[in-house]
């Protein structure tokens, strides 16, 4: 499976990058990580690309990690696009108190936008 994880440095992307790489290392999986800018998150994307790329050499596979310009949303929906990816792996929502699930703008736009399977990774 073809399979784009989108990470901007929050705890939620680094959840779903360590679980995106696991299931890469049995799966099999062509793994492709886009570091977008978020502007939610305090961590510097060098910083993120940095994890990215020791969590890959940590499980042993190969993986592109790239740094992705723009609008996250919108660049992750054109990238999954482009280059015909099966699935997105996001980070994010959380459960109000009232039990409600919230997300973030960028996992709201990919997930009302993108035509391909979109997995969010709480």
């Amino acid at each position: 499976m073809k399979v784009l994880c989108g990470i901007g440095g929050s705890d939620d992307s680094f959840r779903a990058l360590d679980r995106t790489v696991e299931r890469a290392a049995v799966a099999d999986d062509d793994l492709t990580i886009a570091v977008v800018e978020n502007p939610d998150s305090s961590t510097d994307p060098a910083d993120v690309i940095d994890r990215a790329e020791e969590a890959v050499a940590d499980a042993g596979i190969e993986a592109e990690v790239r740094h992705v310009d723009g609008d996250p949303g919108s660049r992750l929906v054109e990238i999954a696009e482009r280059e015909a990816f099966d699935e997105i792996v996001l980070g994010g929502g959380h459960t109000s108190p009232m039990g409600k699930i919230t997300i973030g703008p960028i996992a709201e736009f990919v997930l009302l936008n993108a035509k391909t399977s979109v997995t969010l990774v709480r």
